[in-house]
Order: structure tokens, then C-alpha cells, then sequence
């Protein structure tokens, strides 16, 4: 039988102190730490066997409590997390299920926001290669729960690195951040309104998405342009689009992004574009742009392909068009011919 049912198993209490005492053991010397990680994977199994069952255990509610408690009342949480590292694989997915679990409970809420030392060690993950992928995981499980988003959204300035760490030059790092950043602005919509309520995280924002759809790699570009033009066709977001619409610069940004070399990159301009149009309140400044290219915008979108194997393909003809019309029914420029005197 398994563990559960030996002659004298571990108690969920006795498991946990078990599993701390090895986690303390990590940075002992070489052979000892090798000891201690073989004995964490075997605990963290067995705790995962309480949790979820296996063959021939089924989940104890009584149980599932026990253990939850001693997880709460010790550091095992932050133990986890910052020795994650230095666990063997196996045990890294196994913290990431352990995690998960406990979040649907929720004094596992409450314990993250008065321990936030452990979300503050999720939350710079993507600075530790090694456990970057496992703890993104669990902090976009995090970001599911209002309390917990809000922490790390409007509490903490930890929020703005992620526009470094979608910089990294391994792709998966680079990649899971990105994740999480655009969970981040996305999972609670009045949250994220909020957010860009203060000016400061409002313009902070659009100078850091500007960045990286100027100095990103193509594919930080494509996920750039594709956040923000989600973000800007997001209604509650009313104040990030007609702020980020007002500015000459940024109307000068899309519409270089429009003649990228990718059609992902183009559409998604297109898609920021069309709100630059159809605002009928525009700044002089974006409306003196608008006018000064009116001839080339009008070849350019004359000539404007859009994918034809798009499910909202016909949606897209019909902004297209709309966007066309709307710079045609732009004054021209008429050259001052110059007055000769005969």
C-alpha cells in the first residue's frame, strides 16, 4: 500500500517540518545537498498524494486541512519558493501543483498578503533562470484572485522590471514574462482601470510600451503592439486610449509599425491606427499629420492587404474602408503656386 496506510505514516504536520528541515539542508556541502534534494522530491510527493490522490489513495478533506495549516502557521511557502532552484526538476512541478492547490483555499490568499515577502520572490522570478518558467506559472495562478493582482499591479513597483525582463535574450524567460505582463493588464479589467487612473502609471506605461515597439526583437514587437492594441479597444481603458491618441509622437510610431515587414505587426497597427481616425476629438498636432500624409495614406491603404483567411475578415474590410473614407474626407494640401509677374 502506499504511504498513507504503512504501519506508522508520516503525519501532514510531520511531513511539512520533515520537508523544511531538507529545504535547510540545500546549501550544505555538495554530497549533502544531493541527500536533501532526494528527500525533498520524496516529501513533496507525498504531500502531492495527499492533495490529489494517486492509485490507491483518495483525498482526506481532514487531511488536506492538516497539512494546509502547517503550511500556514511555518515558512514552508517562502522556503519553496526561494530554494525552488536548488530542487530537482521533478520537485520544481511539483511546488508549481502544491501552489496551485492551495490557492483555490482561501486562507492561502490571506497568508500570501501577509507574507508578501513570498509574492516579492514570485514576482522577480524571471531574475533566476533556473525557476523563471515554474514560478511565472504559479504567479499568473496568482494574478487569477482581485487581492492578490492588486498587490502586484497597484502595490508594487516590482511591476515595471517586467518591462526589462521581456528583454531577456533567452526566449523562454522573455516569453513567460511577457505572459504574465500582459495577464497583469488584462485578468481584472476595473483593476487595470484603476491603474491607469494615476497619471503616473499611465504615461510610464505608454513610454515603456513605446520602447519596446521601437527597440524590441520581432517578436517582443508582434506581443507589444498586440498588448497595446488590446489595451486601447479595451472600453473600460477610455483614458489609456484618448491619452495615448492625443500624441503626435505615438501617431508617428503606428504608423511606421504599419509598413512593418510582418502582417501581424501591420494588422495590430492597423488596429491602434483606426482609433487615431476615428477620434473625433483630435489634438492639432495628430490632425497635422494626418493631413500632411493624407496622399500617402490614401495609396497605402488603397493598397492595404488583409488576410483573407481571417475569421473576422470581413469586419476588418469594413474598418479598412472606414479608415480610407475618413482620410479622403481630409483637407488637401494644395501647393502655393508661386506669382509671376509678366
Amino acid at each position: 500500500m502506499a504511504f498513507l496506510f504503512k504501519r506508522n505514516p508520516k503525519t501532514p504536520s510531520e511531513l511539512i517540518k520533515i520537508l523544511n528541515d531538507q529545504i535547510a539542508k540545500l546549501d550544505n556541502t555538495p554530497s549533502d545537498r544531493k541527500k536533501a534534494q532526494e528527500e525533498c522530491t520524496r516529501y513533496l510527493n507525498q504531500i502531492k498524494i495527499i492533495l490529489h490522490g494517486d492509485d490507491e489513495n483518495i483525498p482526506q478533506p481532514d487531511q488536506i486541512n492538516q497539512l494546509a495549516q502547517e503550511i500556514y502557521s511555518t515558512d514552508c511557502l517562502y522556503l519553496l519558493v526561494s530554494n525552488i532552484s536548488n530542487l530537482e526538476f521533478d520537485s520544481r512541478k511539483d511546488v508549481t501543483i502544491l501552489f496551485i492547490t492551495l490557492l483555490r483555499r482561501p486562507p492561502t490568499i490571506d497568508h500570501l498578503l501577509n507574507k508578501k515577502k513570498i509574492l516579492q520572490l514570485l514576482y522577480k522570478s524571471p531574475e533566476i533562470p533556473e525557476s523563471s518558467l515554474f514560478a511565472g506559472q504559479i504567479i499568473r495562478e496568482c494574478i487569477k484572485y482581485e487581492p492578490l493582482a492588486r498587490y502586484l499591479l497597484i502595490d508594487n513597483q516590482t511591476f515595471w522590471n517586467y518591462f526589462e525582463y521581456v528583454k531577456n535574450s533567452a526566449f523562454e524567460i522573455a516569453t513567460d514574462s511577457f505572459s504574465t505582463l500582459t495577464d497583469l493588464l488584462s485578468v481584472h479589467k476595473n483593476l487595470v482601470s484603476h491603474f491607469f487612473a494615476n497619471s503616473n502609471n499611465l504615461f510610464q506605461f505608454i513610454k515603456n510600451i513605446n520602447n519596446l515597439l521601437i527597440n524590441g526583437n520581432y517578436v517582443t514587437k508582434r506581443q507589444s503592439i498586440k498588448l497595446l492594441s488590446d489595451l486601447i479597444l479595451e472600453r473600460s481603458n477610455n483614458l489609456l486610449m484618448t491619452t495615448f491618441v492625443s500624441y503626435p509622437e505615438n501617431l508617428k510610431l503606428i504608423m511606421t509599425l504599419l509598413s512593418d515587414r510582418s502582417k501581424n505587426i501591420q494588422l495590430e497597427a492597423f488596429n491602434v491606427f483606426k482609433v487615431f481616425v476615428a477620434n473625433p476629438r483630435k489634438s492639432k498636432p495628430v490632425n497635422d499629420i494626418l493631413i500632411k500624409n493624407r496622399e500617402k495614406l490614401i495609396t497605402f491603404f488603397q493598397n492595404f492587404n488583409i488576410d483573407d483567411r481571417r475569421e473576422n475578415n470581413k469586419t476588418l474590410l469594413d474598418e479598412k474602408e472606414f479608415v480610407l473614407q475618413q482620410i479622403l474626407g481630409l483637407p488637401r494640401i494644395i501647393p502655393i503656386q508661386p506669382y509671376r509677374v509678366n
